[in-house]
């Protein structure tokens, strides 16, 4: 999943950035409001950390933008302890969780996915499909209860398209919300990874649709 950091404090972005990456997910940072409006707006994230007080633009003004713009992905907003104005203004813009300063970076991945969760239209913690089931607080996958040994890339896109299932995700749209902007589009590595997860499940779960893409489902 594609996650867009917004902060302008370098230490802590680079934090986040770093722990995000290594719970998985593809992260762009933003120092300050207006290149963060411009990336949220341009970019198909999954979803955003949003931090308040930003140069050039706040984050409130970033929000109702992208919001007036029509742009849905889940925002959770970085406040300051206490912070209940600052909350409220946040609310009203649009946004989807809070998370008040100093925190654990642990949460942060928790609460990302919890809103990735339910922006997907899933609830629980685990997906389920067919003979296949995904926590996805660890990122573990099983078939029949046995247990898939996947890399990360295969991870990623079995998550994606696990988020997604029983609809068709074409090749732009996963190299869109598994990759950097520096990902090669022209290459064939989707359709490697793909052919890689369908012999890893072994039943016939990833199914071609023609002129679409992907689609996930047990038939």
């Amino acid at each position: 999943m594609r996650v867009l950091v917004v902060e302008d404090e370098p230490t802590l972005a680079a934090s986040l950035a770093r722990v995000l990456e290594r719970a998985g997910f593809v992260v762009d940072v933003a120092p300050d409001g207006e290149e963060g409006h411009f990336l949220g707006d341009t970019e198909p994230y999954d979803a955003v950390v949003l931090d308040l007080g930003l140069p050039r633009l706040d984050g409130v003004g970033v929000l109702r933008r992208w919001r007036a713009d029509g742009r849905s992905m889940p925002v959770l907003i970085l406040t300051a302890r206490g912070g209940w104005a600052e909350k409220v203004a946040g609310f009203e813009a649009g946004a989807d969780d809070f998370l008040a300063k100093p925190f654990e970076m642990e949460e942060v991945i928790y609460r990302l996915k919890a809103l990735i969760r339910r922006a997907s239209g899933h609830g629980a913690t685990t997906l389920t499909v067919g003979p296949l089931r995904y926590d996805t607080l660890s990122g573990k996958a099983w078939v029949d209860g046995v247990p898939l040994d996947l890399t990360a890339q295969e991870g990623r896109i079995l998550s994606y398209l696990l988020h997604h299932a029983g609809r068709p995700v074409s090749r732009t749209e996963i190299i869109e919300h598994v990759y950097d902007r520096d990902f090669d589009s022209d290459s064939n590595v989707i359709d490697v990874l793909i052919g890689r997860l369908r012999r890893k499940l072994g039943a016939p779960l990833i199914h071609t649709v023609r002129g679409l893409g992907y689609c996930l489902e047990a038939r």
